[in-house]
């Protein structure tokens, strides 16, 4: 089993840019990895997944372009940059790690190893 640890949430001006990191306690070159988040009273969605050599992403329609997945397999290290963030974007985010042999799913009911979560707070 993988162990997920996700830093770097906080409090941000809207516009502004918060940089996430999950670090995780085993190889996860054996996994596709996500980010989820999910906001009061909402369901967990769907945020930015990457397959297992980083060479597929898929974004949500509401961050593309906005923001970035990367991982780094030899650090056991996945990121998400968030740029022209917006109040929208207020949420817990989630770091997950899926060990099926596909393409990266969406749904986080195919995940099976979650992080603890980081607030992002966007607000003036």
């Amino acid at each position: 089993q993988v162990q997920l640890v996700e830093s770097g949430g906080g409090l941000v001006q809207p516009g502004g840019s918060l940089s996430l990191s999950c670090a995780a306690s085993g190889n996860i070159i054996v996994y596709n990895m996500g980010w989820f988040r999910q906001a009061p009273g909402k369901e967990r969605e769907f945020v930015a997944v990457i397959n297992r050599s980083g060479d597929i992403t898929n974004y949500a329609v509401s961050v593309k372009g906005r923001f970035t997945i990367s991982r780094d397999n030899p650090k056991n290290a996945l990121y998400l940059q968030m740029n022209g963030l917006k109040p929208e974007d207020t949420a817990v985010y989630y770091c997950a790690a899926d060990n099926g042999w596909r393409d990266p799913p969406l749904s986080a009911g195919d995940y099976g190893f979650w992080g603890q979560g980081t607030q992002v707070t966007v607000s003036s």
